[in-house]
């Protein structure tokens, strides 16, 4: 049996399949390449997640703000203990109606861990913001501080 040219070709060509190291370099780019594109849109969703959470947060401390406001005729100030007034009553005995379950359960931290920042000078008005993923004041894009001052908010 007598094995022509273009047969012995096949057979060698045969037993050497496979990839070339160019090849397999391409493909770890490409795959590297889909995956930065991947993991940059990911972590830009994340960070807009967490700044819709931290509008979430302050709109529930809105209501239980309003809901202390209704029973006791003003908002916490920071002398009666901010915040925590709607956890537990404050000391001075400013606010005759208390709900004796309090308005919250917890006074929640913002997405970042950070508390949010509270101030009530006079009771009649309030300022709420979070500081954004910095926890510093001020900041641009995510940044920014998301405040109850804010026009968008």
């Amino acid at each position: 049996m007598d094995i022509t040219k273009s047969q012995r070709w096949y057979q060698k060509k045969k037993k050497n399949t496979g990839f070339s190291l160019i090849e397999i370099l391409i493909v770890i780019t490409l795959i590297g390449l889909i995956g930065t594109f991947a993991i940059q849109n990911f972590i830009a969703r994340q960070e807009e997640g967490k700044r819709r959470g931290a509008k979430i947060l302050i709109q529930q401390i809105q209501t239980a703000l309003a809901d202390y406001y209704r029973t006791c005729s003003s908002y916490p100030t920071l002398a009666q203990g901010g915040l925590d007034a709607l956890v537990t009553k404050p000391v001075d005995n400013s606010c005759k109606d208390y709900d004796p379950s309090g308005y919250l359960k917890k006074v929640p931290n913002d997405p970042w861990g950070t508390p949010f920042v509270y101030d009530s000078a006079d009771g009649r008005k309030f300022v709420l913001k979070s500081l954004g993923a910095d926890r510093k004041e001020g900041g641009e894009g995510n940044d920014k501080d998301i405040s109850t001052e804010d026009p968008d908010f």
